[in-house]
């Protein structure tokens, strides 16, 4: 049986399923089924990881593969060229992104040397899968140390338009690299589209009618492949003993008062101070709604060594703690601000409790937890999801209230319309979401991108 190994900049936390997310359940579902290896950075730095041995251990038919990084490369690779520029320009925030050619030197030799770590590792026929923007080049590394067999690459983030690929000093070099795979997975239409477009108008390609394209020498698959969340596991959570207990709690806390949630990594992405802007431009479009309901935000802390993540984190709280003092009672707080994170069961009973999932981010690949919220709903009285327009989930989840996260007004009036919206709308809208999770789940996301991998031509 063909081995799988999957290469991720981070490896999942083995024992803290209760934290794992979808795509690390899906990953780990797949190599246990066939046995495989998993394969990645162990989110350990040290002084010099050039003579750190890679730490290999098996959990059942799961062997775990995790190499350490030199602080050099940690700087360069993770925090400089993943995080300070591909994030932000495949986000669309050119303003934000560092073009430091030193950064790019070393996103190349961090993969080139984490290629070398593995290549000892493989065998012959194993089909290698590689995810998101730090490891683009990985493949390329696996391929002048002479490897052939099948190898896919799948991009979680948004691709961006060719103009603004084109900002990038280094982008020819960074799109040739990602012709060493044979199969390239997108999250939508849009993100394939630009790729066909940088290929066709910048490199000088050719965009085939059977779903391949052709440059640099090579002719590889590229397709769109959204990925999902394990539902009815979800769903399940929602259920549970401690999923209820925070149910209850929030229940207690909001003593008959509607909640707007938001459950976001702090990043400059997810448009968190227009978030909470568009919750105050409700309480001053419809003041009937003061003291009636209020909005948490779930912001745990991420990247805090960047720069202008420690700016995003002071523009919520400010704006928090604005329309806090400004509309606040003695007994009511708008605006609820946890700057930690929680547990899944836990996010699933406070999902499950709240009336309205706001999920704006200004630009995203697909953002799951748009899809958790849904999933943790109670059927017989649902709550409603709020979604922007610019997230991938927006493809697929067009029963949701589709809003412009840059408009504070449309933000506004589908809130407003959330929170009166009659139970029956409320659930045709829920039955409609839950159908298409379903369908497109983690596992039909997981099972279509393999098999399409399986089925490519040897690499040419």
């Amino acid at each position: 049986m063909t081995r799988l190994v999957v290469v991720s900049n981070r490896v999942a936390p083995i024992k803290a399923k209760a934290t794992a997310g979808g795509l690390a359940i899906a990953v780990l579902s797949a190599l246990r089924e066939t046995g495989g290896v998993w394969f990645g950075w162990s989110g350990e730095v040290t002084r010099d990881a050039s003579t750190t041995e890679v730490d290999v251990f098996d959990v059942g038919r799961v062997r775990y593969a995790l190499v350490d990084l030199a602080i050099e490369d940690y700087d360069e690779y993770y925090n400089g060229f993943a995080n300070r520029t591909l994030w932000p320009l495949f986000h669309y925030r050119l303003d934000l992104a560092a073009f430091d050619r030193r950064f790019f030197s070393g996103y190349r030799r961090v993969n080139r040397q984490l290629a070398e770590r593995l290549m000892p590792m493989l065998e012959a026929d194993d089909l290698v899968w590689v995810h998101d923007y730090h490891l683009i080049p990985f493949g390329e590394g696996l391929r002048r140390l002479g490897y052939r067999s099948r190898i896919g690459f799948f991009l979680h983030i948004p691709f961006p338009a060719r103009e603004m690929l084109l900002a990038l000093p280094t982008h020819g070099e960074l799109v040739r690299a990602l012709f060493a795979y044979d199969l390239i997975g997108f999250q939508t239409e849009n993100d394939l589209r630009a790729f066909h477009d940088y290929i066709a108008e910048e490199a000088g390609g050719r965009v085939n009618g059977d779903g391949t394209v052709t440059a640099f020498g090579h002719t590889i698959r590229a397709e769109v492949f959204p990925i999902g969340i394990d539902t009815e596991d979800f769903a399940a959570l929602a259920r549970t003993p401690e999923a209820q207990r925070q149910m209850r709690r929030l229940a207690d806390s909001l003593q008959g008062r509607q909640l707007v949630i938001g459950v976001d990594r702090l990043d400059y992405t997810k448009g968190l101070v227009d978030r909470v802007q568009a919750f105050e431009r409700l309480l001053e479009s419809y003041p009937e709604m003061r003291g009636r309901v209020s909005m948490m935000q779930i912001a745990p802390p991420s990247r805090s060594e960047v720069p202008e993540y420690a700016d995003i984190r002071h523009s919520l709280e400010a704006t928090a703690g604005h329309i806090n003092g400004r509309f606040a009672e003695f007994d009511w707080v708008p605006i609820r601000y946890l700057n930690k994170a929680f547990s899944r069961r836990a996010l699933s009973g406070l999902f499950r409790g709240s009336r309205i999932g706001m999920v704006t981010p200004l630009r995203d690949g697909m953002n799951l937890v748009a899809k958790e919220y849904v999933a943790a709903q109670d059927e017989t009285d649902p709550g409603v999801l709020v979604l922007s327009r610019f997230a991938g989930a927006a493809h697929q989840m067009g029963a949701a209230l589709i809003v412009n996260p840059y408009d504070l007004h449309d933000m506004a009036e589908a809130l407003h319309r959330g929170l009166t919206m009659p139970l029956g709308e409320r659930r045709e809208r829920w039955e409609t979401l839950m159908e298409g999770l379903r369908r497109d789940d983690i596992t039909a996301w997981r099972n279509r991108f393999l098999g399409t991998l399986a089925a490519v031509p040897p690499y040419r």
